[in-house]
């Protein structure tokens, strides 16, 4: 079977300053202590193409630091991401949004930065606009929405910029209850298509059980478990109790 991803030996590092009271720091002059955290600890895992794969996880275990080094808005510190030549999109709030532009100009870029043409992203941008229905906010800076509309606009992109993987982060959780059975059901269509890779971040399991096909566990930045839906999650379930 033809992978879409494959990680291998993956190793990602925060960088942080130690915390030190004010006496200190005055007798340190200006040396700052560093602290190391490997969030992501050498794992290796790959993705099918056409696979739906489910990621779980307590807080903490490095299940959003994994979306955004597949997507590249992060760069491994050890091992490699391959994506086979396959376009990517990154679905997550906060992420790749200009604040100051209008989000008929993210648009744009968005697009733009996926690899599409001009031309295409104005063909599809009615669409684009009449899906995320964030009403006259779409000609305001960004910056001025709330978490619900940022995220109704992030979904119409990734969901009408169609690319060959998807990564989703949370966000099918947020927005009004007649947003959320919309987004739901095209997200329903576009992974029924057996050519798109999907890699889903849920804190549910009854939106990871109607959807994906594998689960992969991560704890503490390492993976405890990958298989079948039905085997991963009951595990997961009751570790969480």
């Amino acid at each position: 079977m033809e992978n879409a991803i494959e990680v291998r030996d993956l190793k990602i590092r925060y960088r942080s300053f130690k915390k030190l009271s004010i006496r200190k720091s005055l007798f340190r002059f200006g040396k700052n202590e560093q602290e190391t955290f490997e969030a992501i600890r050498g794992i290796s895992f790959s993705v099918p193409k056409g696979q739906i794969m489910g990621i779980v996880g307590k807080n903490g275990s490095g299940k959003s630091t994994l979306l955004r080094a597949i997507a590249g808005v992060f760069s491994p510190d050890e091992g490699e991401i391959d994506l086979h030549g396959h376009t990517v999109s990154l679905l997550a709030l906060g992420v790749g949004f200009q604040k100051k532009l209008t989000g008929r100009e993210n648009i744009m870029l968005a697009g733009m930065l996926l690899g599409f043409t001009e031309e295409e992203v104005r063909e599809k941008m009615p669409r684009i606009i009449r899906f995320a229905d964030i009403g006259e906010f779409i000609d305001k800076p960004v910056q001025t929405y709330s978490s619900g509309m940022h995220s109704k606009l992030s979904f119409a992109i990734t969901a009408i910029l169609e690319t060959e993987i998807m990564l989703i982060d949370e966000v099918l959780s947020v927005g009004d209850a007649k947003f959320k059975k919309k987004s739901y059901k095209k997200m329903k269509q576009l992974i029924a298509n057996k050519d798109r890779t999907v890699v889903i971040v849920s804190h549910s399991s009854a939106t990871l059980k109607k959807l994906c096909d594998t689960i992969l566990w991560l704890h503490e930045g390492k993976i405890m478990m990958q298989g079948t839906t039905d085997e991963v999650l009951p595990e997961y379930e009751k570790f969480m109790q």
